[in-house]
């Protein structure tokens, strides 16, 4: 049996450092290439020695995908292909190569520049990694090579995000990276196709977490900004360049603008006029309302928020800053709150998940001293909010994702162990699925059930999927097929098949993304002909008994049911045509009141195969061919039944 092979080189069972090679179909496939937030060792970057220790990785991998710019999923991206070696191509979306070379510099003069290391990726080598990227657009298939070809889908998250379909023979992998299935002030919510992978491979950021309303939120984070400033604080809200931040800005300026307010609203200098640019670029990402208002108004041209300069970091009174990185890690987020955080009239936002190790995940767990290699101690008095406005899927939204794709097995990435163990009990148990997390560098196989293409027979086609011939056309290749769903309920599906015309066969299987094809089930019942150097192909009991020049044998069975002895004494003098007409009720009653599905002859009823006559001694004898096995099942038992009562003895008379 055929199987999928998923190897998470960063991102198993943690979060940071997204990476996972896939390995489908003779094909191996790199998922993301993050760095960690919480390490500034060789610990920062996905373990690139699994997949060779040493040379050149080109010839070891079919292709990387990169689903969006954060750099936990872009950030070792310039340091594998120029340092590591990989020439291959990379794939990602417009708005991502547009956004990921400006965050990689940002990370790379932090990197270099302020803490001084040295082994570490180039301006230039940014460059040259990014003249190696493939765009691609939503729902646009790209053919990598003959066998292997992706797909985009909307991920929301932030602009440009996308989740990934693999897709290599019959064996297809979704892999999500971050996605948001619920919409918000400039993003849509994501969505993808019942593409049925064989495997989803799904982050896990909020594996238990259930969110509450988002306007309650909101309205929460507005008081908390109101009372703070009101009381003369500062507040800083340390935030990605872009995703979170656009949100709450849109949000505060909004509530600013609606209540007066002039205390300043800050954002980290240039970062909102590229964000500006980058959403007029890209509108077409954004959701609805962004649109359908962008003419008229462009909801990232802030009239209250103004570029923040350094200095303005010690000006008295109340002032709110938006500042990045969003997990204080480094830069100006790490620098305002150092010298905001000895004040108790001051507040912290954390509007985002934090990754262990950094200053906002010590800053969230109540540490009131921080220690910081090659500075002085922070000493935490200032009031500490976490409010989450994570673009990230919650537990009811991963469901949802699951469902929505049917897939068929399913891997968390990009989560806690404890959070992801929870997770799939509840993804086994409620959607009957198996789930697996597998640590960094824990390889997992998955099983991939092999499916093998044969032809149906003209015949076969009529008889068992309601199929016609076109006559309308008068085309001989084509058969136009009614397809009836569950419930007997008929199906607005419809499917025209490519018919032989020498052999009268057509393709059972019509491609799931053709515009005609059938999306639900027909069970068609047939004898499978294999012939040496000829396609398999499922034909009628008459095709095969002429082919291979075998009689054909009808199997039926027979069954005679007798009174008891005793009973027969007491007989009374109703006859045969009073135990016909009993019997007559009886199949009506069968076939749920349809009188019409029983023939009446002289001596004997039929329903279906079953016939049934009176015998010698008031017992009956029934008969019925093997295809209507389960039928005639019931109505002996309903017989039995019926030959024991006082009517049938003739006793009521």
């Amino acid at each position: 049996m055929a199987s999928i092979r998923v190897v998470p080189l960063g991102a198993g069972q943690d979060v940071g450092r997204s990476c996972v090679l896939v390995s489908i179909g003779g094909k191996n496939i790199m998922f993301d290439c993050g760095m960690h937030m919480g390490y500034n060792d060789e610990r920062r970057f996905p373990d690139f020695n699994y997949i060779a220790k040493s040379g050149p990785l080109t010839s070891l991998l079919d292709a990387v995908v990169i689903t969006h710019f954060h750099l936990d999923h872009c950030g070792a991206l310039p340091y594998f292909s120029e340092m590591r070696g990989y020439d291959g191509p990379i794939f990602m979306t417009y708005p991502t190569k547009a956004i990921c070379p400006i965050l990689l510099e940002d990370y790379r003069k932090i990197t270099v520049e302020r803490k001084g290391e040295t082994n570490f990726f180039t301006s230039r080598m940014i460059k040259d990694c990014m003249k190696k990227v493939v765009t691609v657009d939503l729902h646009q298939t790209i053919q990598v090579d003959d066998d292997l070809e992706i797909k985009a889908y909307y991920a929301g998250h932030v602009l440009g995000a996308a989740m990934f379909r693999v897709k290599v023979g019959d064996q297809s992998v979704v892999y999500t990276g971050d996605y948001n299935m619920t919409p918000d002030r400039h993003l849509g919510a994501a969505w993808i196709d019942k593409c049925r992978p064989d495997v989803l491979i799904t982050e896990s950021t909020y594996a238990t977490t259930i969110r509450d309303s988002k306007r309650c939120r909101e309205r929460n984070f507005l008081k908390k900004v109101h009372d703070c400033v009101a009381a003369g604080g500062k507040v800083l809200i340390p935030v990605f360049a872009l995703g979170r931040a656009q949100e709450l800005c849109i949000l505060l300026e909004t509530y600013w603008e609606r209540n007066n307010l002039t205390v300043p609203i800050y954002f980290s200098a240039g970062l909102t006029e590229k964000a500006n640019q980058y959403y007029k670029l890209f509108i077409s990402w954004t959701n609805q309302k962004i649109k359908r208002t962008f003419v008229e108004r462009n909801m990232f041209e802030f009239r209250h928020i103004l570029p923040f300069d350094r200095g303005y970091v010690d000006n008295p009174g109340p002032q709110v800053l938006f500042a990045t990185p969003g997990m204080l890690h480094a830069g100006l987020s790490l620098f305002v709150f150092k010298r905001w955080a000895p004040d108790p009239k001051n507040m912290v936002i954390m509007p985002g998940y934090c990754v262990a190790g950094t200053v906002g995940a010590k800053v969230l767990s109540g540490a009131k001293v921080i220690e910081m290699e090659g500075s002085p101690p922070i000493h935490v008095r200032l009031a500490v909010e976490y409010l989450s406005f994570s673009a990230h899927a919650d537990a009811k939204g991963i469901m949802q994702l699951i469902k929505q794709a049917d897939a068929q097995n399913v891997v968390l990435v990009h989560g806690e162990k404890k959070k992801m163990d929870f997770l799939a009990t509840k993804i086994n148990k409620e959607l009957g699925r198996p789930c697996y997390f597998p640590a960094n560098g824990q390889s997992i196989e998955i099983a991939t059930p092999a499916t093998v293409a044969i032809k149906l027979s003209r015949a076969v086609l009529k008889r068992g999927a309601g199929v016609v011939d076109d006559e309308e056309e008068g085309d001989p290749k084509r058969l136009s097929i009614d397809h009836v769903g569950g419930a007997g309920a008929a199906s607005a599906a419809a499917a025209d098949m490519d018919v032989d015309p020498q052999s009268g066969a057509a393709d059972a299987a019509p491609s799931p993304e053709s515009p005609g094809a059938v999306q639900e089930c027909t069970e068609i019942e047939g004898i499978l002909l294999m012939k040496r150097g000829e396609d398999p192909m499922l034909v009628g009991v008459e095709d095969v008994s002429s082919e291979l020049g075998l009689d054909v044998h009808a199997l039926t069975f027979s069954s005679t049911i007798v009174p008891p002895p005793d009973s027969l004494d007491s007989r009374g003098g109703g006859g045969t045509m009073h135990s016909l007409g009993l019997l007559h009720k009886l199949l009506v009653r069968v076939c749920d009141g349809d009188d019409s599905a029983v023939r009446f002859t002289d001596t004997s009823l039929h329903l279906e195969s079953i016939g049934v006559r009176v015998g010698d001694g008031a017992s009956v004898h029934v008969s019925w061919s093997y295809v209507d096995d389960d039928l005639a099942q019931k109505v002996l038992a309903e017989v039995r039944e019926e030959v024991e009562t006082a009517a049938w003895l003739g006793e009521d008379d």
